[in-house]
Parts: C-alpha cells; structure tokens; sequence
C-alpha cells in the first residue's frame, strides 16, 4: 500500500497519526485533524448496531466535543467509504471543489 506524502509537515504528522493509529487499532478506517489551534485529534471507525460511524465523522464528534473554533486539516487513511469517497473526488489538486 502506497501512502501520500504532503508537502505540509504538519499534514505529514497527521498523516502519520492516522496511518499508526489504523495500523495499532486493526480498525478499517483512522482519521487525524488539526484544529484551528494546532492541537490534534484520531479516531477510528465505530462500527455497532446501535451506531455506526466513519472514521471521519468520528474524529469530527471527538474535536467538536472539544469545542473546537476551525479545522486546518483532515487526513483519512484505510478503506474509503461512500462518504468519504464524496470528499476525496471534490478534492482537485490540493484545492477544495466547491461546485455542486
């Protein structure tokens, strides 16, 4: 499995967050963000009958409860699924595609 490398450090340490963190865990998805401050998060996928979460959106619930102010970056790694697959194709070339 080839990984990204981001020209941004601070993108490569969270790259590097999510990519041990799914490593460690054995879960199908890790997700790292850096908030507006610079402190980071990482979760994982939740996976239960009575809630299931993508690793994006589980990292996003951990930071919120956080009370984060901004996010500066998101980095996924392990199986995409119909969701995060909808923000990898709206990523063109580093750059947020903000057409509907």
């Amino acid at each position: 499995m080839s990984e990204k490398t981001f020209e941004n450090p601070e993108d490569q340490k969270l790259a590097t967050l999510a990519t041990s963190t799914l490593a460690r865990s054995g879960a199908k998805q890790a997700a790292a963000l850096r908030d507006s401050t610079g402190r980071t998060y990482v979760a994982i996928n939740v996976a239960s009958p009575e809630l299931t979460l993508d690793a994006v959106e589980a990292v996003f619930v951990v930071a919120l409860a956080s009370q984060i102010s901004g996010i500066e970056g998101v980095v996924f790694a392990g199986l995409p699924d119909a969701k995060v697959s909808v923000i990898i194709e709206r990523i063109k070339d580093g750059e947020v595609d903000e057409h509907e």
